[in-house]
């Protein structure tokens, strides 16, 4: 078994490597390890959830409050688990690295910033550039 890489020996490696073996490995132990530690946050967060003590009246709402913060984060958490499983199937399928709408490589630093990433930097700005447009146009 080869041993893993790290971030600075991935950013150094040629354009020619770009999701060779090597990067495709390192990423789908990148992506299995934050699914793991998400599921972990998970747990923990249910079961404090679990655990509420009941609170006189005047820790009531801060006991309210804290529970509204938990299920935001469960969740988020729960959707950046479907993400993450949508990279490993996409990585499974050749497809990982490359933008989906241009077929573009998305980039190693960018990859190593959001590695769920499906877009490139430029595609990714240009979408968000719509929503805003097409929000400001339903507001206006």
């Amino acid at each position: 078994m080869t041993e893993p890489i790290c971030e600075h020996t991935l950013l150094a490696m040629p354009e020619s490597d770009y999701m060779g073996p090597a990067q495709r490995r390192f990423f789908r132990d990148r992506l299995q390890r934050l699914a793991r530690e998400g599921e972990q946050a998970r747990q923990s967060a249910r079961q404090s959830l679990r655990t509420v003590a009941q609170a006189d009246p005047l820790d009531a709402a801060v006991e309210e409050e804290a529970c509204r913060h938990q299920l935001r984060f469960l969740e988020r958490s729960q959707a950046l688990q479907e993400k993450i499983f949508q990279a490993l199937r996409r990585l499974d399928g050749g497809e990982y690295g490359f933008c989906r709408v241009s077929g573009e490589p998305i980039g190693i630093p960018r990859l190593l910033a959001r590695p769920t990433t499906e877009y490139c930097a430029e595609v990714k700005a240009r979408l968000e550039q719509n929503e805003r447009h097409y929000a400001h146009q339903r507001t206006g």
